[in-house]
Order: C-alpha cells, then structure tokens, then sequence
C-alpha cells in the first residue's frame, strides 16, 4: 500500500512533529509513503517513515534527484515543477493532508476528483452546498487518527 502525504514545503516545528508521527505510523503499517520529495511536512514525513523502516518515494518537481530530502528512497525526477502535484496523490491509494497551503489545496482537489480518499489533519475544511459529505474531506483528530482513516478508506 502507498499512502500520499502532502503538506507545506516550509513548516513550523509543531506541524513537522504532526508530519513525522504520520509517516511513522504509516510506515509501521507497513505501507509506503510517497510525498513531493522536498522539505517542510514532506522531509518530516520521510523521516518519520525511515525512523520506523518504512520505504519513501519523492516525486520531485525539478530536474536532479539531489534536490530530494536525506529521507527519500526513491526519488521520481519529473521536471514539471508543481504539475508533479497530480502525480504525488494520483500514486497514493489514499492522501493525508498535514495542514498546507495553496498547494496542498491543489492536491487535494485533483485526489477528491479522482476518487482517492483525502484525510486532513489540521488541514483545510472543505464546504459546497448539496457537497456529499462521503465523497469530501475527511477530518482527523491527531495522526494515528489520520493514518487510521487513510488505512480503511485506502483505494485499490
């Protein structure tokens, strides 16, 4: 199983500390972690992986692998810069969002489009009007909470 993990390329110490709890308990699940490669929410959820064994893939936006934070295993390069958005939650069979900005809103909205499952944790609300609940954001409460939700709702 690979889980996305998505999140601010720069971020505080408390939201690195949410990030690397999530990519250790994904990782002592046994699933993967892919994520943008870079820093921020992404170097802390590798790190958090690799702290537990867990296998890390950084889809990079540029052109050279040594771009990838110390934490990722197998860097993907693209060169598409934030096109490679679509291809981080696209390889993820479910997405959680550790707080983010503008970008992390563009994940999430090409996952939710493609059906993948999007667990938030601390992360942007999603509200339209007639919006079914089953198909939107799912909150979470902390990051076991967050890991445990991405788990079960998980797409083939």
């Amino acid at each position: 199983m690979i889980v996305a993990v998505i999140g601010d390329g720069s971020c505080s110490a408390d939201t690195a500390s949410l990030a690397e709890e999530v990519g250790r308990l994904v990782a002592e699940s046994g699933a993967a972690v892919v994520c943008g490669g870079l820093g921020g929410v992404m170097e802390a959820a590798c790190r958090g992986a690799k702290s537990a064994g867990g296998l890390t893939i950084g889809v990079l936006p540029g052109r050279s692998r040594r771009d990838a934070n110390p934490y990722v295993d197998i860097p993907i390069v693209t060169g598409l810069g934030e096109a490679r958005n679509v291809i981080v939650v696209s390889s993820g069979q479910s997405v959680i969002a550790v707080r983010g900005g503008f970008g992390t809103l563009s994940e999430i909205a090409h996952a939710l489009k493609q059906g993948i499952p999007v667990v938030g944790l601390r992360s942007w609300q999603l509200s339209r009007e007639g919006w079914d609940e089953a198909k939107g954001m799912i909150p979470a409460t902390d990051p076991a909470d967050a890991v445990q939700k991405a788990l079960a709702l998980a797409i083939d």
